[in-house]
């Protein structure tokens, strides 16, 4: 029998809960995450923020944040997706292979103080390992939102939001949500100077 629009629905909105309501032990890597952030962007560092697809998108919305705004009128800090520019993706993709897009721009923009902020449901995209491993090698601070294990990603970054499930769309869903709080608790402080 074929699940109707509102068995799905209610599914998903039953995974979507059970996955939200697993990040609350996510707590002290949260308060971690926004820890780096803040006290790279009041030393005028920028945040270096990558991911693929769904995740990249996630990335250009989490540096609108910061760059513009989030909820309350205050100064812009730096914050660059590497996942935008099609010309610089496509030349590096095209002359150094995918894998190596984010980190060669990591190589090209990062200064000390930075910090990598790398996003991946699966935790197997090697652009995004590549791009923890350069940061790692400049001595940056790290940061990854996984999925699942975290696969090949794991244990890389300084700071590690975890999402485990088996779900894509659940996992990705967290992610923004995770985003979105960090970017409350910053602002939050950011505001305040």
């Amino acid at each position: 029998m074929q699940n109707t629009s509102a068995d799905i629905l209610k599914n998903a909105i039953a995974d979507a809960a059970a996955t939200l309501n697993s990040l609350e032990k996510l707590e002290p890597s949260v308060t971690r995450a926004a820890e780096v952030i803040l006290a790279a962007l009041r030393e005028g560092k920028k945040l270096l923020v990558c991911g693929n697809g769904g995740s990249a998108a996630d990335a250009a919305d989490f540096c609108t944040e910061f760059a513009c705004r989030f909820e309350k009128d205050r100064r812009p800090y730096p914050a660059l997706n590497l996942s935008q520019g099609g010309s610089l993706l496509t030349a590096t993709a095209n002359d150094y292979g995918f894998d190596e897009v984010f980190a060669r721009q990591i190589a090209a923009f990062a200064q000390t103080g930075d910090v990598v902020i790398a996003i991946t449901t699966s935790g197997k995209s090697r652009n995004v390992q590549r791009a923890l491993n350069e940061g790692k090698a400049r001595q940056l601070k790290t940061i990854a939102l996984l999925g699942r294990d975290g696969g090949p990603c794991a244990n890389i970054a300084d700071v590690e939001l975890l999402v485990a499930g088996k779900s894509t769309a659940r996992i990705q869903e967290a992610h923004k949500f995770l985003l979105h709080v960090i970017c409350q608790v910053c602002e939050a402080e950011l505001a305040s100077r």
